[in-house]
């Protein structure tokens, strides 16, 4: 089985922390090039340093807020001007606020949508062209397994991360001729800085402690204990690699079970 991304250029989005650095950490180590994008430049010159060169990589980042399309799309089209190759894309940044759907104001949808939606489609049309040209790509979106099964206070991040989940399969639809496949990444409750603010406003929601809430939830995860970024990254290495060449359209969650649908 072929793991092996030397020679292959990977662009990570929300990459200097949580599962983003995970995934960049989990690709360098297979050979990629990284490019690492993210809004905070100091972040980024730390995070590049440390990545996997053993395979004689160079690697880059980009900085770019994704709450600026615009920005976002001059940022990427100048880093290809100058570095053109893109095999991978992952789109992968932080998630709305928490509340209900009924108490949300349009803007923050709007500024959800323009976040996820529109920034993905900004970096895959900006990539898509490199894929086709070398025959080989890869698009992996980290989302959330809402989009099998809506999560109780997460209104405005379920409603997004749906419309997400149904462009990425329309996506997979028309670019599988070129050997270019997109996939849906779903974590579940995984140990990172947005589960911690996630578990916080539910105490002050429900009255109960932190560790209340922890371990409430950890007895609903069949495997009883939460999910690392590093698993998280194991399973996106896998589909960027040449392994993962006929898995193409799918939502994979990466929750240890607790996703009660199929």
């Amino acid at each position: 089985m072929n793991l092996g991304l030397t020679g292959k250029t990977a662009v990570v989005c929300g990459s200097t922390q949580g599962m983003g650095l995970a995934i960049a950490q989990q690709l360098a180590t297979q050979g990629a090039t990284v490019v690492l994008v993210a809004r905070n430049t100091e972040k980024l010159a730390q995070v590049v340093q440390s990545l996997n060169t053993e395979q004689g990589q160079s690697h880059h980042t980009i900085t770019a807020d994704f709450a600026d399309p615009a920005g976002l799309k001059t940022a990427i089209e100048t880093h290809l001007s100058q570095h053109p190759q893109v095999n991978i894309l992952v789109n992968n940044t932080g998630g709305p606020a928490p509340g209900l759907a009924k108490d949300a104001d349009t803007a923050a949808y709007q500024a959800a949508f323009n976040q996820h939606l529109i920034c993905n489609q900004v970096l895959a049309q900006a990539v898509v062209p490199s894929m086709q040209t070398a025959g080989y790509g890869r698009i992996i979106n980290v989302i959330s397994t809402s989009v099998k099964q809506p999560l109780p206070n997460l209104g405005v991040s379920n409603t997004v991360r749906g419309a997400v989940a149904s462009w990425a399969k329309t996506l997979a639809n028309e670019l599988g001729q070129y050997n270019i496949t997109v996939n849906n990444v779903l974590p579940g409750a995984t140990e990172t800085n947005r589960l911690s603010a996630i578990f916080d406003n539910k105490a002050k929601k429900t009255g109960m402690s932190v560790e209340q809430v922890i371990e409430h939830e950890k007895a609903i995860i069949p495997m009883r204990r939460f999910g690392t970024a590093e698993e998280f990254a194991n399973v996106v290495g896998f589909l960027a690699s040449p392994a993962g060449a006929y898995v193409n359209g799918v939502n994979i969650p990466v929750d240890g079970g607790r996703t009660a649908c199929l």
